[in-house]
């Protein structure tokens, strides 16, 4: 008995599709790899700024509450009061900062829903520029004014 034996047969010369597709994909999945890590950064400096921008929402709004604590020192002229520029202690970022500005407007000795004459308020308006990192910025206007007995010598006195 005689085995008859296939001859070997080189393989078919391959037309290399396999590489061709392979390299595709792997171009197609480096560009999405490297968009998704470049959008990634830029939300990432995006939320960045939106913090450095409530830091100096913040700050701006601090500067109203110390002008407020400091009122009865403005004169009553119509001047403006500028403050330094004060850095935010309570912050952690050492940029924040604010700069107020105090402006007496005047009084009116009739105040609404209370005895005529017997009262008088004096107006003032505050200006509070906050600032932080990134040339972050926010200003707020305050209005206010203080209620005072008509008995006293034009600056009002003592507050309870």
């Amino acid at each position: 008995m005689s085995a008859k034996m296939n001859p070997i047969r080189p393989p078919a010369r391959q037309k290399g599709a396999a590489l061709v597709v392979g390299l595709i994909l792997l171009l197609i999945l480096t560009l999405l790899a490297v968009t998704g890590m470049n959008t990634a950064s830029t939300e990432l400096v995006m939320a960045g700024n939106e913090q450095f921008r409530q830091n100096a929402f913040q700050a701006s709004e601090t500067g109203i509450e110390q002008a407020l604590a400091v009122l009865r020192t403005v004169p009553q002229t119509g001047g403006a009061v500028t403050g330094a520029v004060t850095p935010v202690t309570a912050a952690t970022n050492p940029d924040d900062q604010y700069q107020t500005t105090t402006t007496y407007e005047g009084e009116d000795a009739n105040v609404a829903g209370f005895s005529a004459g017997k009262f008088t308020a004096f107006h003032y308006q505050i200006d509070s520029a906050g600032t932080s990192s990134r040339n972050a910025n926010a200003v707020h206007s305050q209005g206010a004014y203080v209620i005072q007995n008509s008995a006293g010598s034009g600056t009002f006195g003592p507050l309870p």
